[in-house]
């Protein structure tokens, strides 16, 4: 071999190893460039930090933040509420960070709309060009859930976006953190480190969506294994609590064997769980719940039960409130909870057993009777003196109320969700208490595998596609297919049904011809109809009290959809109290002209035990007449005694 020709195979090698190098150094994901350091601005304008909040959650992790960057690193920023702020003055900002939430539909808080609409103008219109941002350096963190799919985070990204589309330098990648993911303190974290590390001087990296910090390319790619592993999670721990969520960077792993699920992860976390014992909850094992109901109460006093008293027979000092899923899969905007308590779209959690459910909840139930013992009833005044005029809690509806007769399951949540509703069914039923599960109407595969129970609700909220969205706020995509599948699925049972109508005033009180349309789907015996109960004010619902109907309004709209029937449904009972309302089914509740909406619960549990197919005429019972539409009781049994609370405030409507 000629040294010439060795000199030119050397020379080949040489560069085939240059040009080997190179493509993979380009390969890798980040690429470092000895780009300048960011350091402090040495004549400093305080930077600004926005929140962009519907429910306060960026609000306190914006907060969070200012102390990190202020009082711990001595960097100077201000916490800015956008709809205070003149959008015209971000040319002349050289740093701003963005903590932004995104609200329904993938749209921004109301605090931000003109916020977000300026620069989404501003980005678009040629005449502000590519560098109207150009001295300003920024970063961006989302707050949203996975559970909506596409619009996760979708205010977060498109600022990112719109911001570096005028120039601006992004100093981390937008961060994504996922309310009801559980691990929302820990992304977050993670990500302000990241962005002090940068404003204080550290070496920046670049690669395709931007600028990234030097210790960030070991995380980023961690990062991505994660989200092929958990993308995916359609489980929600607790909306509107910032930065409290457990970590969940393990994977929980979950597994069916023998039809039972075993998993380590448990739905009620400490912080949900010292949330709902705050509002008066006894939580039963890792997912259940009970509570007493303030009929309950009432009725032990001798104040009167509840509408199901009226309507139905119960006796409601001898009713218990449970459910055995605190999880949900609506945020409905009359949610009484305030939504407090999980969500989710499948059951993911440990489960317990239903047998301890009942004895555990039976045995909570009865310790909250107890505390009743003593308590008096009515009070009347006499000149300077005020005495008892009803007895109070007696010593037999003490032991009456220890000994519960009927179960409510629809404390809070989807009792429907729980894997082994029917087995919890079976043992409330093999002790003679009688059943009265609602579900939200999501759930169609579990309504038909139901067995019978002794009353099926399904919660009609709204009676259009729009509207059930704007008020239910599902989390399911094919939510009003689900929805009318549910109603459908109704129909094959043989036990009673009812449509539980919730009324909001200026949402859903014009719709009587729409909700009659969707009787014929489900051909429910009952139709309870029912004002909203108005709960106090809320980061998550709109509602004041210009949206609780009056009992005259939930009146009006009864027989207005009972006039629609054409005879099929009537105006069957009412309860005053309650703002409540009950249409029967005419052919099968009215008999020689006389309501029997009232159930024969002793011939309920006759025919549950006999194993024998039956019906709902099996097991009705008259109603009396004080509990029948239009009686001047109003649904008040006359055998309690009335009590009117004094209002020491005028009304205002």
């Amino acid at each position: 071999m000629t040294p010439s020709s060795l000199s030119t195979r050397l020379t080949l090698f040489a560069l085939l190893s240059v040009t080997t190098f190179y493509f993979l150094y380009k390969s890798r994901r980040c690429r470092v460039k000895p780009l300048k350091h960011l350091p402090l601005n040495p004549n400093p304008r305080p930077g600004k930090l926005f929140f962009l909040t519907q429910t306060g959650t960026s609000e306190a992790l914006a907060q969070r933040l200012l102390d990190l960057l202020s009082s711990k690193n001595n960097i100077p920023f201000d916490l800015v509420d956008p709809q205070t702020y003149e959008p015209e003055d971000l040319p002349k900002e050289s740093l701003i960070i963005i903590i932004a939430s995104t609200w329904e539909d993938g749209n921004p808080p109301q605090n931000s709309k003109f916020f977000v609409n300026w620069l989404a103008e501003i980005s678009t219109d040629f005449r502000a060009g590519n560098l109207l941002l150009s001295d300003c350096k920024f970063a961006v963190f989302g707050v949203g859930s996975r559970l909506y799919g596409d619009t996760f985070n979708a205010v977060a990204r498109d600022l990112g976006k719109r911001l570096r589309g005028l120039g601006a330098t992004e100093m981390v990648p937008v961060g994504e953190g996922d309310v009801d993911g559980g691990e929302l303190e820990s992304v977050f974290e993670g990500w302000s480190e990241k962005v002090v590390t940068v404003l204080k001087g550290g070496l920046v990296m670049e690669n395709e969506n931007g600028i990234v910090c030097e210790s960030d390319v070991e995380s980023l790619e961690s990062d991505d294994d994660d989200d092929g592993e958990g993308g995916g999670e359609d489980i929600v721990d607790l909306e509107d609590i910032a930065g409290k969520g457990p970590s969940r960077k393990k994977s929980v792993n979950v597994a069916e064997t023998n039809g039972k699920l075993d998993a380590k992860r448990e739905m009620v976390t400490p912080v949900i769980r010292a949330n709902l014992e705050k509002q008066g909850y006894k939580i039963i094992g890792s997912h259940s719940g009970v509570k007493i109901c303030r009929w309950t109460k009432s009725q032990l006093r001798g104040r009167g039960g509840c509408y199901k008293h009226s309507f139905y027979g119960i006796e409601s000092h001898r009713c218990m409130e449970a459910t055995p899923s605190l999880a949900c899969a609506n945020k409905c905007v009359f949610c009484w909870r305030h939504h407090t308590n999980p969500v989710g779209k499948s059951w993911q959690w440990k489960m317990d057993d239903p047998l301890e459910i009942v004895n555990t909840a039976i045995d909570l139930h009865t310790k909250m009777i107890k505390q009743m013992k003593g308590v008096p009833g009515n009070f009347h005044k006499f000149g300077e003196f005020t005495r008892p005029i009803v007895a109070g809690v007696t010593q037999e509806r003490l032991m009456e109320g220890l000994s519960p007769r009927h179960c409510a399951l629809s404390l809070v949540g989807e009792p429907i969700m729980y894997p082994e509703i029917n087995a919890l069914v079976d043992e409330l039923h093999r002790r003679r208490i009688s059943t009265f599960l609602v579900t939200n109407a999501q759930f169609p595969e579990k309504i038909k595998m139901l067995k019978p129970v002794t009353q099926l609700y399904v919660s009609v909220d709204a009676a259009t596609k729009d509207s059930l969205k704007a008020i239910d706020r599902p989390l399911f995509g094919d939510f009003w297919e689900r929805f009318m599948d549910s109603l459908k699925a109704l129909k094959e049972k043989h036990q009673r049904t009812v449509y539980r109508l919730t009324l909001v005033k200026g949402w859903n009180t014009e719709d009587v011809e729409a909700y009659s349309k969707l009787f014929v789907l489900g051909k429910p015996d009952f139709v309870e109809i029912k004002g909203v109960t108005y709960c106090g004010s809320s980061a998550t619902s709109k509602l004041t009290m210009e949206n609780v109907p009056w009992h005259s309004d939930v009146r009006a709209f009864s027989e207005a959809l009972a006039l629609k029937s054409e005879g099929e449904y009537e105006v069957a009972c009412e309860h005053a109290h309650s703002c409540c309302v009950l249409l029967a089914k005419t052919e099968k509740f009215k008999v020689n002209g006389q309501w029997h909406t009232w159930i024969d619960y002793e011939k309920f549990h006759d025919l549950v035990a006999s194993g024998r197919l039956f019906d709902s005429e099996d097991y009705m019972a008259l109603t009396p007449s004080w509990a029948v539409y239009g009686a001047e009781e109003g649904g008040f049994d006359p055998d309690q005694s009335r009590y009117k609370k004094e209002r020491h405030h005028k009304s205002k409507r």
